[in-house]
Order: C-alpha cells, then sequence, then structure tokens
C-alpha cells in the first residue's frame, strides 16, 4: 500500500482463504474458509508500524489484526488467536509473561537445493568447521552482517538480552526480554524477518528451518512462561514463602495433558521431526523437571520471583503466534480444571508412555484430529482448516522421492 494510502485511513482486505494458503502456495477445499471466500479486514496495531532500517527506499512494515467486515476477530488468525488467550487470563485477573529463545542458522548462498547447506566463508577466507560453539570470537567471521543485525534491532526497538553462538555449525541464538505474550509473538516475527532481510544484503542466507543440517543439533523456539497477578505484578507460581504454588503444579499438568494434542502447532513441518528423533536438548516428551534439558517442561533455576516454565517442544519454524498461544493456553485449562503434573523427573530416565509425544508430522495430524480439548480452546473451524493445509504440505513431500531413499533402497529390490 502506498504511504498516502496508508495515511489516509484505506481499508486493506485480503481473502479469508489465505490465512489457510499452505507453504507450497495452494489451498485447502473452500469448504475450510467459506465456500464464497470472502474478505477480510487487515487492521494495523498501532504499537507495531515500522520503518524498515535495512532498505534504501523508504519502507514500512506495518503488523495487522485480521478480523471479519463485522468486526470481530477471524478464527482463522493466530495472532487473533493469541489476543483470545490473553483475554481470558486477564478475565481471571491474571497476565502471563513470555520470552523466546530463538536459534538460526547463516548459510552461504544455497542455489541448489538438493546439496547441503554451507556456512559462509569468514573474513580469515575459510568455513566454520564446528568448532566455535559458545566461542567469545566465534562471530568475528560475521562481524559486519551481526552489526547490522544489533543496528536493525535498535532500530526497531527490538530489545535483545543474550545473544550466543550455538551448537551447530554457523548456528547462532538470540534470547528477547521477556514481555506481554502479543508483543513476544510479534518481535520474534520481526527479528526473523530482519535476519533474512540483512542476510541477503550481506550475501548470506539465514534458515530458521528445524534441522537444516543432518548430524548436527536443530533449531528451537523455546517459550518460557509466567503469570503475574494484574495489579500487584506477583508471579502466581510462587507464594510468600517463595515456595511453588498450586497454580504452578496445575499450569504444568495443563502444559502436560495438552502436548501431545498440540504438538502439530509446535512442530508444524515435515522436518520439525527430525529436529525431535535426537532427543537431547529437543524432547519430544511432555515430562517436567527441574532443570533437566531432556525434559519437555523445563524448570529453570531461578529466585522464586522469576519462576518460570520453559516449553522445549517449539521449533525455530512454528508460528510465533501460534506456538505462544497453544502452550498458555494448555497451561491456563490446567489452571482452569486443577490438574495435577507428574512426578518431576530427573538425570537419564525412560519416558512413560502416556507422556510421549508423536513422532511424525502425519502422527501429529491424527492427534490434532482426534483432539477435541485443540477444538475446545482453538475451535472447529480453526483447527479442521489448520490440518487441511499441513495435510496438504504432506502430501506434497511425500510426492517426492529423496535422496536417502535413492541412495540406500535402489539396490535393496
Amino acid at each position: 500500500m502506498t504511504a498516502e494510502g496508508f495515511l489516509e485511513g484505506r481499508r486493506l482486505q485480503m481473502a479469508r482463504g489465505v490465512l489457510l494458503q499452505c507453504i507450497m502456495g495452494g489451498y485447502p477445499p473452500a469448504r475450510f474458509y467459506g465456500s464464497d471466500d470472502g474478505d477480510l479486514a487487515l487492521v494495523p496495531d498501532p504499537a507495531q508500524i515500522h520503518r524498515l532500517p535495512w532498505s534504501k527506499q523508504p519502507r514500512a512494515l506495518a503488523i495487522c489484526d485480521a478480523d471479519e467486515l463485522t468486526g470481530e476477530s477471524s478464527s482463522l488468525s493466530t495472532r487473533g488467536q493469541l489476543k483470545a488467550v490473553i483475554a481470558r487470563y486477564a478475565a481471571l485477573g491474571l497476565a502471563p509473561v513470555v520470552a523466546t529463545e530463538l536459534e538460526f542458522f547463516v548459510f552461504a548462498p544455497n542455489t541448489d537445493p538438493t546439496q547441503p547447506f554451507q556456512p559462509p566463508l569468514g573474513l580469515d577466507g575459510r568455513r566454520e568447521d564446528g568448532q566455535s560453539a559458545f566461542s567469545i570470537s566465534s562471530n568475528n567471521g560475521l562481524r559486519p552482517f551481526f552489526s547490522e543485525v544489533y543496528a536493525c534491532m535498535a532500530a526497531l526497538g527490538l530489545p535483545r538480552d543474550t545473544f550466543m553462538h550455538e551448537m551447530g555449525v554457523s548456528q547462532f541464538e538470540i534470547n528477547l526480554l521477556h514481555g506481554d505474550p502479543l508483543l513476544l509473538a510479534d518481535q520474534t516475527l520481526l527479528f526473523k524477518h530482519l535476519l533474512k532481510e540483512v542476510a541477503l544484503k550481506h550475501g548470506l542466507t539465514v534458515v530458521c528451518m528445524a534441522k537444516p543440517l543432518a548430524h548436527t543439533s536443530g533449531s528451537s523456539m523455546h517459550i518460557h512462561q509466567s503469570i503475574i497477578e494484574i495489579g500487584s505484578g506477583r508471579n502466581v507460581f510462587s507464594d510468600k514463602a517463595g515456595e511453588p504454588t498450586a497454580t504452578f503444579r496445575h499450569f504444568i499438568a495443563g502444559q502436560q495433558a495438552g502436548m501431545a494434542d498440540f504438538t502439530a502447532l509446535f512442530a508444524p513441518n515435515v522436518n520439525s521431526y527430525q529436529r525431535l528423533c535426537h532427543p537431547y536438548a529437543s524432547p519430544n516428551n511432555a515430562c517436567w523437571s527441574h532443570d533437566n534439558r531432556a525434559a519437555g517442561l523445563r524448570i529453570p533455576a531461578s529466585s522464586p520471583a522469576a519462576r518460570r516454565v520453559e516449553n522445549r517442544l517449539p521449533g525455530a519454524d512454528a508460528n510465533p503466534y501460534l506456538a505462544i498461544a497453544a502452550s498458555l493456553a494448555a497451561g491456563l485449562y490446567g489452571i482452569e480444571h486443577k490438574l495435577e503434573p507428574s512426578e518431576p523427573i530427573q538425570g537419564e530416565f525412560e519416558v512413560p508412555d502416556n507422556l510421549s509425544l508423536p513422532c511424525t508430522l502425519h502422527a501429529a495430524l491424527e492427534r490434532l484430529k482426534r483432539s477435541q480439548l485443540a477444538k475446545e480452546l482453538f475451535g472447529k473451524e480453526f483447527i479442521e482448516g489448520y490440518i487441511a493445509s499441513k495435510t496438504m504440505e504432506l502430501t506434497s513431500f511425500f510426492d517426492e522421492i529423496t535422496p536417502w531413499e535413492r541412495r540406500v533402497l535402489a539396490a535393496q529390490a
């Protein structure tokens, strides 16, 4: 839209079915979004209108809500779904607080998708070989890129907590500061967009796939969650003596109750399950633990005021609005129904059958299809439309034969 049209308040409309467009570009049958495929109104959030600092030509980006023309939020909008979850907390006098940890890879341009990704050439003319995890000098070869990333973050008002080199080859992580869930979802979206745009300027490729490289760590989007009392700001996960509360237990239990049903929301792509097949640090279970990274739900060591629950299941490829909404909705369900969690685990452990999670996209979609909890919390239209779109993507994947199949199976017949 032109700046003049935007400033005049001209309404931007979009076909309803676009919210169910699959990643290849197609759409599920029209019955999943209304046979008329009528318009939605894109309503800009005044707090999320940003001049794009990496663009030479003056350009701006506005994050919008997708609303029905009658004024209410569209049930197909993931941002709208997150706002509805936050409102359910507010009705109880509570406000969730979240922070996201986003991991990503920085690669050289990959013009042939049949070939593996490669780290970029550093300033020393060499490619990283995997010996830079957590090094203080590990990103020196990418200093011009990261310098612009930091400057653009500051220009967009994206406060960062920590930035580090992660375990994978040319893999990095940013921790965004905790705050309002909608704000953090917006910031996560903006940061991913920023990364890719700045990378293109520097002749690089940023990849937020869950598992872009074989034999190395995948990329997560861990979600840290706590709840405060509106007015006092007190963390309701801790009592006056600093001990865990019943609300804390109920929240964990709700997370456990929803994780298997919601796995397809946290791990939305075929590649998501490549990350989860190696359980250390990418746990595909609904166990909970005090500071054990093999558990799907980890309670980080902290002061009572900062007591929180870390959901370690979502990958970097997850929709931040949907992943945060699903995690918080599950926790609230536990609070409202006073659910009790399993016993915490420590050390090495065997995952009980009732706490295991789907390990393929097909299994996750079948579980979501059977979930009454998902339909109760997000509505039948959203869940059925989401499944229809993801089923198209899964079918497209099965229409291709992978290099592994040709390499390993061709001689076996």
